[in-house]
């Protein structure tokens, strides 16, 4: 099976991923895994006067700070993922690259570091149930 993990750092992912470290039939060295977290566009103004190169570095390292720990937990359960990073919106981009990729499941946790705005489930993972033809997994 070829699983999406979407992350975040917040500690509903962490949640998640102590869920599937509980269960040995999605958390397991014959599935294919991608971590996947998204970073918010900065402002316009803020991406101009930065620069291009400054922008993308600053992105690439808020991305290794939420990829690096994950990785090193699936690589202690012997699963060596595939890590991915993007900018945009969250939930609709989470879910654009689970299709365009073609993952059988999709993994996140319901609530990220926004929890505070939408209580019942969060905003991003709302959109993506919305915007996925993937089956969503939803750790609360």
């Amino acid at each position: 099976m070829k699983i999406l993990l979407a992350v975040d750092g917040s500690a509903y992912s962490k949640k998640m991923l102590a869920y599937l470290s509980t269960h040995e039939a999605l958390l397991s060295p014959v599935h294919q895994y991608t971590v996947l977290t998204i970073q918010p566009t900065l402002p316009p103004r803020a991406r101009t006067a930065l620069g291009k190169e400054v922008v993308e570095r600053y992105h690439a390292e808020e991305s290794e700070k939420v990829l690096a720990p994950v990785s090193k937990f699936l690589l202690r359960h012997g699963i060596n993922a595939k890590t991915d990073w993007k900018v945009g919106p969250a939930g609709t981009t989470i879910a654009k690259l689970a299709d365009a990729g073609k993952f059988d499941l999709l993994v996140m946790g319901s609530h990220g570091h926004s929890a505070l705005g939408n209580l019942v489930m969060g905003s991003v993972a709302t959109q993506v149930l919305a915007h996925s033809g993937v089956p969503v997994l939803l750790v609360r």
